[in-house]
């Protein structure tokens, strides 16, 4: 039930209190899942509570302090400085490395064939993304040139000929023989 209150000519219609309180309460509701949504779905924010959990060797780190440091790289790299992730690739080669050293030293150490296969396994699967991070931090140094011959650039429909065939052959030339038994 709404009361009314009259004011000179005007009427006014004033809400009961408990109807704006829940009106405001969904419109917050919807807000703050909106928020964490996007907080959600924030690569920066997701990187930072990753390295917040795996981080514990380091102490306590605040979350929202790691995104402040990761936002700043992102920066770097859209501003084309690279030096943050080639730093990065080569100290996670150095961590595979130790890696592979580590599970190649256990696996020498065992006495039965299933033990130290399991570690040599492992040891090799490191060996392996050490050698595919050092290939990226390559690539990401000295990227490859593309050499183009042509360009297509068309606005419509187009046709590419790059070149004619010496056997260039009809369907009245080709022979098609025959299935006898």
């Amino acid at each position: 039930m709404m009361a009314t209150k009259k004011t000179g000519e005007v009427a006014v219609k004033k809400q009961p209190k408990s109807q704006v309180t829940a009106q405001q309460s969904r419109e917050e509701k919807m807000k703050k899942d909106e928020n964490m949504a996007l907080l959600g779905t924030s690569p920066v924010a997701n990187a930072a509570v990753v390295i917040e959990k795996y981080g514990k060797p380091f102490g306590e780190l605040d979350w929202p302090s790691v995104g402040e440091v990761i936002s700043d790289s992102v920066k770097q790299v859209r501003e084309g400085d690279m030096s943050r992730v080639e730093e990065m690739l080569l100290t996670q080669a150095y961590a595979m490395q130790s890696i592979f050293m580590n599970f190649s030293r256990r696996a020498l150490a065992q006495q039965y064939q299933k033990p130290m296969e399991s570690y040599l396994r492992m040891a090799m699967k490191a060996q392996n993304q050490c050698r595919m991070t050092l290939e990226t931090l390559t690539t990401v140094k000295n990227p490859s040139v593309v050499y183009a011959r042509q360009a297509n650039i068309a606005h419509g429909p187009q046709q590419v000929n790059n070149g004619v065939s010496d056997t260039t052959r009809t369907r009245e030339e080709k022979q098609i023989g025959s299935n006898e038994l």
